[in-house]
C-alpha cells in the first residue's frame, strides 16, 4: 500500500499579481491553460491525491479568484494574504485555517499547472519513508536564471536553499533549482516560520529559509527531483504562459 493513502493537507499559493503578465486586471492564476484557470487546475490535482483541507491562499483581485473557486470546489477554504510579504509570510497565513492540523501538508503553487499527479505521489512517499520535516521537489534546468538555487552538502543532503537575487556567483552556477513545491510536517513547518525574518533584498519572508531552520536543528531534509522538468514551469510572464499552453496541448499522459 502506497504511503501517500495516509490524510494529508493542501496549501495552494495564489496571492501574486504577476506583474510582468502586464494586465493587473486579472489575477495570474486565472489566466487559463488549456481552456482552464492555472489554478483550477492545481485544485484539481490536490483533490485528485485526496488531500484535505485544501487551502488556497489569495491576494491580489481575491474576490474574482474566490468567486472561481467557489463555482469549482465548494469545499475549498481560502485564506488572505494582505499585504503581501513573501512565500513564508503567505504560508502562514494557512495556519489558522488548518486549525491545529499537525499532519504532513504539501504547498502548491497556483501558476504551476502541469505538475502531474504521480510526481506530488511519489514526492509525499519519499518524504514518509524518509520521515523527513522537508521534502522539496527539484529539477535540473540548463538556465536556472531566475530560481532559486538547491545547494547540497558533499553527501548529498541538502544544505539549503538560496533564492536567485540573494545567491552568490558560485551558487548562480549551480543548475537544480527549487520548483516550490514541497512536503512538510506542518508543526516543524509552522514552528519554523515563526523564526524566519525578512533579512534579503526584498525583505520578505522567504518560505525557503526554514530550510537553515531545520538544518541547525538537526531536521532531516529530503529532496526529490522530477522526472521532466517541464511540468513544474511555472508562469509569470505572457511568453511563459503560450508556452505552458503549447505544452500542455502537446501532452500524452
Amino acid at each position: 500500500m502506497k504511503q501517500h493513502t495516509n490524510n494529508f493537507a493542501a496549501i495552494i499559493m495564489a496571492a501574486g499579481q504577476g506583474k510582468r503578465m502586464k494586465n493587473p486586471d486579472i489575477a495570474k492564476v486565472l489566466y487559463e491553460v488549456g481552456n482552464k484557470p492555472m489554478i483550477g487546475h492545481v485544485v484539481d490535482l490536490a483533490n485528485s491525491t485526496q488531500a484535505s483541507p485544501v487551502v488556497v491562499v489569495i491576494g491580489h483581485k481575491r474576490e474574482s479568484v474566490r468567486a472561481y473557486l467557489n463555482i469549482l470546489d465548494g469545499d475549498i477554504v481560502t485564506c488572505v494574504q494582505e499585504p503581501q510579504r513573501g512565500t513564508g509570510h503567505a504560508v502562514m497565513q494557512a495556519e489558522e485555517s488548518l486549525g491545529g492540523y499537525d499532519g504532513d501538508v504539501i504547498v502548491l503553487s497556483g501558476d504551476v499547472p502541469l505538475l502531474r499527479k504521480s510526481t506530488v505521489e511519489n514526492l509525499l512517499d519519499v518524504h514518509r519513508i524518509t520521515r523527513a520535516s522537508v521534502t522539496v521537489l527539484t529539477a535540473e534546468m540548463p538556465d536556472p536564471t531566475g530560481y532559486g538555487r538547491v545547494v547540497r552538502r558533499d553527501d548529498g543532503s541538502v544544505e539549503k536553499i538560496v533564492e536567485h537575487r540573494d545567491a552568490s556567483e558560485q551558487e548562480r552556477r549551480v543548475c537544480e533549482i527549487n520548483s516550490g513545491i514541497y512536503v512538510f510536517n506542518a508543526k516543524d513547518l509552522f514552528d519554523a516560520l515563526r523564526k524566519v525574518k525578512p533579512d534579503n533584498s526584498q525583505a520578505e519572508y522567504y518560505l525557503t529559509d526554514v530550510f537553515a531552520i531545520f538544518r541547525r536543528e538537526g531536521k532531516r531534509i529530503s529532496a526529490v527531483t522530477a522526472d521532466d522538468p517541464e511540468e513544474i514551469n511555472g508562469v509569470n510572464t505572457v511568453d511563459q504562459l503560450q508556452l505552458v499552453n503549447e505544452r500542455y496541448l502537446k501532452r500524452t499522459y
